[in-house]
């Protein structure tokens, strides 16, 4: 086995035949469902303004989702090594995407705006440092070809129960 190699395996299936197949641009639908072993089915289509279902996961959110988690991991693993306690990570990242006169579209930039909180201020100093440990480690982004910025808050709990 070698440890330095992962593969990874999803089935993507076109659901979104109404009849007609792709006879027409607007005549067909963009649902489709993604699976892998293990977890539960996801719904997807494409974004709404694609001709997509809203209260279904499109690929740019999902593409969003993956580096936002894919910090998340890593800075809790930072933490881990760095002796910082986090007890709470929240993350309302946000990505622009620009179309081309082609068709064509790729995204320029994301944030990452991670909210996290510690319990010892005397390693908030650490703990805002890791960010940078945990961007230069991230899978995902390491894989990206735009800019992955991040304007992470810390939080302290005696502060969070000080101002609450």
């Amino acid at each position: 086995m070698n440890l330095s190699e992962h593969h990874y395996r999803v089935a993507v299936k076109w659901t979104g035949n109404r009849g007609e197949g792709t006879r027409s641009f607007r005549g067909y639908g963009r649902e489709h469902e993604v699976s892998a072993v293990g977890p539960p089915l996801l719904l997807g289509t494409a974004d709404p303004t694609f001709h997509g279902d809203k209260d279904r996961w499109n690929p740019e959110q999902l593409l969003l989702a993956a580096l936002s988690q894919c910090h998340m991991l890593a800075y809790l693993h930072m933490a881990v090594k760095n002796g910082v306690v986090v007890t709470a990570y929240e993350d309302p990242a946000v990505g622009t995407m620009r179309l081309n006169p082609d068709g064509s579209g790729e995204f320029l930039s994301v944030t990452l705006r991670p909210r996290v909180t510690i319990t010892d201020p005397l390693l908030k100093y650490t703990a805002q440092s890791l960010h940078k440990d945990a961007a230069a480690s991230c899978f995902i982004a390491r894989s990206v070809n735009f800019p992955v910025n991040h304007e992470p808050v810390l939080i302290v709990a005696e502060d969070a129960q000080q101002h609450a």
